[in-house]
């Protein structure tokens, strides 16, 4: 792979792990703190949705996001050409 290749490569990657790590802040911090009073106002489940965010919500998006990063790479990798 060549210098710029690789700085392409290395850049795009650093903005997909931004861009996940901004959804997961969001999602744990934003939904499970911030947001909690608003979010309390919906039941899920005969649950709080603000309690149910913070407890096993924020665990679903975090393991969503795992699979969706996995994917993004694997697109990234084959667009680079640097698959296995």
């Amino acid at each position: 792979m060549k210098e710029e290749q690789a700085i392409a490569y290395w850049r795009e990657n650093i903005s997909l792990i931004i861009r996940y790590l901004i959804i997961w802040f969001v999602a744990s911090y934003g939904c499970g703190i911030l947001f909690v009073d608003a979010l309390n106002k919906i039941h899920f489940f005969g649950f709080k949705m603000g309690f149910w965010f913070a407890q096993q919500g924020s665990i679903f998006i975090f393991l969503a996001l795992l699979v969706m990063y996995a994917r993004s790479m694997n697109k990234l990798d084959k667009k680079y050409d640097v698959h296995e």
